[in-house]
């Protein structure tokens, strides 16, 4: 993640995508983060400068939120980026360095003297959307300030660009250093009288508004334009062309590759056919000329023939036509030197070399050596090998994301490429709602290579940008035609991958095209399972690597390698001419199914981390293994795979694409366990019949895996009875990861029945083994149940803080829906503490991602959460639609799901305060019958706190009876309440009071010796 001030504030991925950061607050804190450069900033600090006097409700809850929200825009954008927003004891900061933030680049590239490149990094003024803010007041005028000082520095030497410097004078007309650096241009560029008319508006403006003469220096400056005693710039020679068209998108690399031109004497750019090389290095080098006293010189060698060639033959020779020299033509003693004092202090531009890389190469050292102030800019796509070289990778064209809006898609270079080209094309065309989604999926499959990106934007005018993707998997006919002027083996994007293959050996053309098989690129040792040939695989991968067919990627253990979908394209019509597509294809689904089976075995315990993360690399290349197993009929290999994946889709919450994965191939016990699991996490009512068809043919741990689901749907008593079956099981068989699993499963039932040690001794023994085991999702589990343990107690501070810390887990293992369980866990404490604001911040958290994995059971706690804490705040409108789709969504289900008891409760609260007595009641008779049977006491005893509630008019009498008989159980069972928990029942004593007067208290005391069942019994119609 890079982030920039320069101009407005801006973060971008590390591939150049613009983050969307929604809100003007979540802005204002992202700048406020940034102005402090990576320091902590204290939580008040930050509330004052973002809300001032006009503070929010809960301003700390307010401020969390704010940050969880920043995280969120993060990690939606760059996956592992929501930990850059780290908090401590001394407050929040953002972690920042000179590589990723522009403002500390910038103050680098000053220490290093790299003026050009440091005013590059200018986008605008600074902070520009923020500049009034009083916290950036004082960043904003230092670094403008930086920023004048440098422009004087730099248009002290470099006075080419007069409008600029006049520009800068008119905006700051009293500073002399800049002054002075206008008058030097105007003088040099032959301009004698207006360079002098400059120095006089100075002298006239210094005595009318200070009363001061210009400087010593300024004045002796003046003296030697009248002398004309100041030297004329020299006289560059350059053969660069000029440019038809705005070179898009890579402001960036030109200010990389100008910095690193600055620090070495040889750059080569390297990349894939049609990544824009030769643009860039020709924009690159435009950028620079200035540098170089005898300017710039491009040397074309793609048309250069390959045959016969030596060091003193056709490059020689190309070279001294770029030159204009005619004399040392040939292949005689000493042209090399007399070429190297010819080109004295010039960037040498060596556009093409890859097809005669070892003589260019050799050219290339030559001068090197024979002319110290020579830089030479490459393109190839391989590099030189010269000791001394820098090698710059360019990088294709930023593309959009999937779901990116219009707006989004706008921040894409790619996208900006594209529709410029298109405008260019068919001035009717423009990128709205009904383009956007083609020319988003157009950018992607086309990787982002600029000449494929042009050469599509020529066929727009004939067939639309929709048909331009519909014909995307013939794309070497429909990009057939090329740019006129462009080298003759490159008009085509089938030329310009020809162009590259023909240049290759026959090992490297085998494994190449073997490699097109993978998805989202491949590990080495999956290169070497599946693309096998006699020589070393791996050194074949760096050869295809350095001639820039292959994108080396940095994986979790080190490179992976993946191809550019047009390269893959091309390699896998080769695949087939070659007779070879099934063979390798099968070995493909073999190494990954195997990959998957040693993972499985490893998301229980200690690497649970670093495995999840190689699944999650590998994704595309299991998901395409498990389409071509179905594909191929062979279910033996994709019942294997599936379940492998079970458990590592559940951690992931990859609910969906399990589901459907699962139902793909036949069924076999082991897959129909897992099937029912799934079925049971999206609401199915079928679940339980597939669970008890395959019950008694599965293992413990299969059994355990639909225990953990089946109660989420209300279904305890069969839930218990699997637990203790396959908790027997793993006790005889010594498996400690499986009893640590059932024992915090089990602390879910003791928490229903509110069994307070039970919770306590399940969960603690939980916690114990899965710490021994290092396995973080069980530890998670076990602290959550911890937590909830804290919460029956009333100590919240204590459930709060475990309720964080298996948050903090559950976010770096990115077990996203353990993070929507706690922000649920946190929402509900918050709602006991009768804190609403921060319990609806965590709600919507907790609903919005569990929507997103496709969690129902979490997707109903973070409605519930929202909908009690809008009923409790007064927002009835709001909680009545909430709880009311809550119940509907539980009635749809054949068993009785967890949460409708209380569900029933709140929403029967909210009708009594409405005046729906017996609607309100209907509810909590409901819910009592629930709680009876799922043995909660606690929730039998909500129930007839709002009975009572709804008979307080009618039947004051039984309504305090019900009051004392729940009041007499909720101390038994050790439940303290809190204020927020006895606002309804004090409400309703109240108004009962109000009708009973004295006899209030013997009709509360007598029900306090009433059994919940025996009160119960006192309601009309129970």
């Amino acid at each position: 993640m890079r982030f920039g001030v320069l101009g407005p504030v801006t973060a971008w991925t590390d591939s150049g995508e613009a983050v969307t950061v929604p809100g003007l607050k979540v802005r204002a804190l992202l700048a406020d983060l940034l102005v402090h450069e990576g320091r902590p900033v204290p939580a008040d600090r930050l509330i004052d400068d973002l809300w001032g006097e006009d503070l929010p409700g809960n301003p700390a809850g307010t401020l969390s939120a704010k940050v969880s929200q920043l995280r969120r825009a993060f990690e939606d954008a760059e996956p592992g980026s929501r930990a850059l927003v780290t908090s401590g004891p001394a407050g929040y900061s953002l972690k920042v360095d000179s590589a990723t933030y522009d403002a500390l680049q910038f103050a680098t590239l000053l220490e290093q003297g790299l003026l050009a490149e440091a005013l590059a990094l200018w986008r605008g003024p600074a902070y520009a959307d923020f500049a009034d803010e009083p916290f950036a007041e004082a960043t904003v005028a230092r670094l403008n300030e930086q920023r004048l000082s440098a422009q004087e520095q730099y248009y002290e030497t470099h006075c080419d660009d007069i409008s600029a410097i006049a520009d800068l004078v008119a905006r700051h007309p009293l500073r002399e250093r800049l002054r002075a650096a206008h008058i030097k241009a105007l003088y040099r560029a032959g301009r004698q009288s207006e360079a002098l008319d400059s120095y006089e508006q100075l002298r006239v403006l210094l005595a009318d508004e200070l009363g001061l003469d210009p400087s010593p220096e300024l004045a002796a400056l003046q003296q030697s334009v009248l002398n004309q005693e100041l030297p004329q710039l020299p006289q560059r020679r350059s053969n660069l062309p000029a440019q038809l068209t705005e070179l898009i998108g890579r402001s960036d690399a030109l200010a990389e590759i100008g910095q690193r031109l600055a620090e070495g004497r040889l750059l080569t750019l390297t990349g894939p056919g049609g990544v824009g090389k030769t643009r860039l290095a020709v924009a690159a080098a435009a950028q620079v000329a200035e540098r170089f006293r005898d300017g710039v010189i491009l040397v074309e060698l793609a048309g250069v023939a390959p045959d016969a060639l030596d060091v003193t033959g056709s490059l020689t020779d190309a070279l001294q036509v770029a030159l204009d020299l005619r004399e040392a033509a040939g292949a005689e003693e000493g042209v090399v030197d007399h070429l190297a004092s010819v080109l004295g202090e010039r960037l040498l531009v060596l556009d093409n070399c890859e097809h005669v890389i070892t003589e260019a190469a050799a050219l290339t050292e030559c001068l090197l050596a024979a002319a110290p102030t020579l830089r030479v800019l490459a393109t190839s796509r391989e590099p030189l090998g010269l000791t001394g070289e820098a090698v710059w990778n360019v990088p294709t064209l930023g593309v959009p994301g999937p779901q990116d809006t219009v707006e989004q898609l706008q921040d894409s270079s790619a996208v900006q490429l594209f529709v410029a080209r298109a405008s260019a094309a068919d001035r009717a065309f423009e990128l709205d709602e009904e383009t956007a989604p083609a020319v988003s999926v157009l950018c992607r499959r086309l990787d982002g290579i600029p000449l494929a990106l042009e050469l599509a934007a020529t066929r727009v005018r004939a067939l639309g940008v929709q048909g331009l993707v519909a014909r995307l998997d013939d794309r070497f006919r429909l990009l057939a035609t090329g740019h006129r002027g462009a080298a003759p083996r490159q008009q085509t994007l089938m030329a310009m991958i020809d162009w590259s293959w023909e240049l290759l050996s026959p090992e490297e053309q085998v494994v190449l095209r073997r490699l097109a098989v993978h998805a989202d690129g491949c590990t080495a040792e999956a290169a070497e399972a599946v693309c096998a040939v006699d020589d070393d695989v791996l050194d074949v991968l760096v050869r295809l690597v350095d001639r820039s067919l292959v994108v080396p990627v940095r994986g979790v253990d080190g490179m992976r390698y993946r191809l550019l979908e047009s390269v893959a394209a091309y390699c896998v019509e080769k695949l087939h001419r070659a007779g070879e597509y099934e063979a390798v294809r099968e070995r493909h689904r073999q190494y990954y199914t195997e990959l998957a089976e040693l993972a499985s075995k490893h998301l229980y315990g200690a690497e649970q981390a670093v495995w999840l993360q190689r699944l999650d690399e590998e994704s595309g290349n299991l998901r395409s293994a498990l389409d071509g197993a179905v594909a191929a009929g062979d279910d033996v290999l994709a019942q294997r795979l599936v379940t492998a994946l079970g458990w590592y889709w559940f951690l992931r919450g990859r609910f969906a694409e399990a589901r459907r994965s699962l139902e793909a191939v036949p069924e076999t016990p082991e897959v129909a366990a897992w099937l029912a699991g799934y079925m049971y996490l999206h609401g199915d009512a079928e679940a339980s019949l597939l669970r008890d068809r395959c019950l008694s043919e599965v293992g413990p741990r299969s059994v355990l895996w639909m225990a953990l689901h089946c109660s989420d749907s209300g279904d305890l008593s069969h839930a218990l009875g699997m637990l203790e079956q396959c908790l027997t099981s793993f006790e005889q068989s010594g498996d400690r990861w499986g009893i640590a699993a059932a024992l915090a499963a089990r602390a879910k039932h003791a928490h229903v029945r509110t069994d307070l040690d039970a919770l306590q001794r399940d969960a603690g023994e939980s916690a114990r083994l899965f710490r021994a085991l290092g396995d973080r999702w069980g530890q998670l589990q076990a602290l959550g149940w911890l937590g909830a343990h804290a919460e029956l107690v009333g100590d919240f501070r204590g459930a709060v803080k475990l309720h964080t810390e298996a948050l903090r887990m559950a976010e770096e293992l990115g077990l996203w829906p353990d993070v929507a369980a706690e922000y649920g866990w946190l929402g509900w404490t918050a709602i006991r503490e009768g804190d609403y604001a921060q319990a609806t911040a965590y709600g919507e958290q907790a609903f919005q991602l569990a929507l997103e994995q496709g969690h129902r059971p979490l997707e109903s706690l973070g409605a519930l959460v929202l909908g009690f804490a809008a009923r409790r705040s007064g927002d009835l409108d709001v909680a009545e639609k909430r709880l009311q789709t809550l119940v509907d969504e539980a009635r749809r289900q054949d068993d009785s799901v967890l949460y409708l008891p209380m569900v029933l409760d709140e929403l029967g609260f909210l009708l009594s305060l409405q005046g729906e007595a017996l609607a309100a009641r209907a509810l909590h008779v409901e819910s009592y019958g629930l709680g009876l049977e799922q043995g909660s006491r606690r929730s039998m005893a909500w129930s007839l706190e709002g009975i009572a509630g709804t008979l307080v008019s009618d039947a004051p009498a039984v309504a305090a009876r019900l009051l004392g008989a729940a009041a007499a159980v909720q101390e038994a069972e050790g439940l303290p309440a809190t204020p927020a928990e006895t606002a309804d029942p004090q409400r309703i004593a109240e108004a009962a009071r109000a009708l009973l007067g004295e006899r209030y208290d013997a009709e509360f005391a007598a029900g306090r010796s009433l059994s919940l069942e025996e009160a119960f019994a006192l309601v009309p119609g129970a």
